[in-house]
C-alpha cells in the first residue's frame, strides 16, 4: 500500500504502530482449513513465482493432506528479479520461474495442472485502468471455471506494488464469483516496527502449520534463483536473505477477512470459540 493511502486510512480510523498492528494478526483465532474451505475449491493468487509458497505454503501442503482443492494463479512472470543478468535475460527467466513454481507447488502435494500463470511484468503489475481490470476478470474466470469460493491473496499492507496490484484483481475477481477473500502478509512481516498503519482490529484466521513447516521451506528453496547465488552476474539482484526467511517461514500462516463473506465466516469462528469456552 502507498504512503497517502495508509496515511488516508490512518487519518479515517486513527493511526497506531505496525507492531501493534501485526501483533493483531499473529493473534487471529486458530482454524481448521477443512471448516474454511468446507470441502469447495480454493484460488491462491500469488503476487509473484514464490509468494504461493512464502505466504501458503503451509495451507497448500494441509490441503493436499486433507484431500482439498487448491489452485494457484501466478499473477506477474518474475523476469524482473535480476534485470542486470546477461546470462539469464528475460526469456529465459521466465521459464525459469515458471518452473520453480511447478517444482515448489510439487513438493507441497499439489499437481502441475492446478497452477495458472497471467504472465503480467514483474514490477509493472498494473493497479489501474484497462489492464488492471482485464486481470480482475481472468482471475474471476478462473475462479469459475474452478467453482472457487475462497481466494487467498496478498494483504495490500505488503509494501511491494505488485502485491497491492493483486490484492485488487483478487478483490475484483471475488466480487464477481461471490467468493469470500483472505488476504496473507508477506512483506508487511518487515515493516519497521514504529510504521504508523490504521488501528483496526483485523478479523480472520490462522492456521497451525507445524507439521508442513518443512514442506513449506523446500517449496520455498526450490525458488533457486530467488534464494541462492544461482544467477551470479547480477550484483543487484533480488535474494531472500536467511533473516527474511526466518520471518516468514513460521509454524502458523495467517488470513485477514477481506470482504462481507469471509469477515461472516471470522464472526461464526469468534462466535463458536467463545460458546465452547
Amino acid at each position: 500500500m502507498r504512503r497517502w493511502q495508509r496515511f488516508a486510512r490512518c487519518v479515517r480510523h486513527g493511526p497506531c504502530l505496525a507492531s501493534t498492528s501485526l501483533a493483531r494478526v499473529r493473534a487471529l483465532p486458530e482454524a481448521s482449513l477443512r471448516d474454511v474451505l468446507r470441502g469447495r475449491p480454493a484460488l491462491v493468487v500469488a503476487p509473484h513465482p514464490d509468494d504461493e509458497s512464502l505466504g501458503c505454503g503451509g495451507l497448500i501442503a494441509e490441503a493436499a493432506r486433507l484431500g482439498e482443492v487448491v489452485h494457484v494463479a501466478v499473477v506477474t512472470d518474475g523476469a524482473g528479479s535480476h534485470s542486470g543478468s546477461q546470462t539469464h535475460r528475460p526469456e529465459l527467466l521466465r521459464q525459469l520461474r515458471r518452473g520453480e513454481t511447478l517444482e515448489a507447488v510439487a513438493v507441497l502435494g499439489m499437481p502441475p495442472e492446478r497452477v495458472s500463470f497471467l504472465g503480467l511484468p514483474d514490477g509493472r503489475a498494473p493497479q489501474r485502468g484497462a489492464a488492471a481490470k482485464a486481470a480482475g476478470r481472468s482471475l474471476a474466470a478462473l475462479a469459475r471455471d474452478i467453482a472457487a469460493e475462497t481466494i487467498f491473496t496478498s494483504w495490500d499492507y505488503d509494501t511491494h506494488p505488485d502485491h497491492v496490484a493483486a490484492h485488487r484483481y483478487a478483490a475484483a475477481a471475488a466480487r464477481v464469483a461471490q467468493a469470500s477473500l483472505f488476504s496473507y502478509p508477506v512483506w508487511a512481516w518487515m515493516l519497521s516496527g514504529r510504521t504508523l498503519m490504521p488501528n483496526l482490529r483485523w478479523n480472520g484466521f490462522s492456521i497451525d502449520i507445524g507439521p508442513h513447516v518443512a514442506a513449506k521451506r523446500a517449496a520455498v528453496l526450490k525458488h533457486r534463483s530467488q534464494t541462492t547465488p544461482l544467477i551470479a552476474d547480477d550484483p543487484l539482484g533480488f535474494t531472500l536473505s536467511d533473516a527474511q526467511l526466518a520471518t516468514m517461514i513460521t509454524p502458523k500462516e495467517f488470513f485477514i477477512a477481506e470482504n462481507q463473506r469471509a469477515r461472516e465466516f471470522a464472526s461464526r469462528r469468534s462466535a463458536n470459540l467463545a460458546a465452547a469456552e
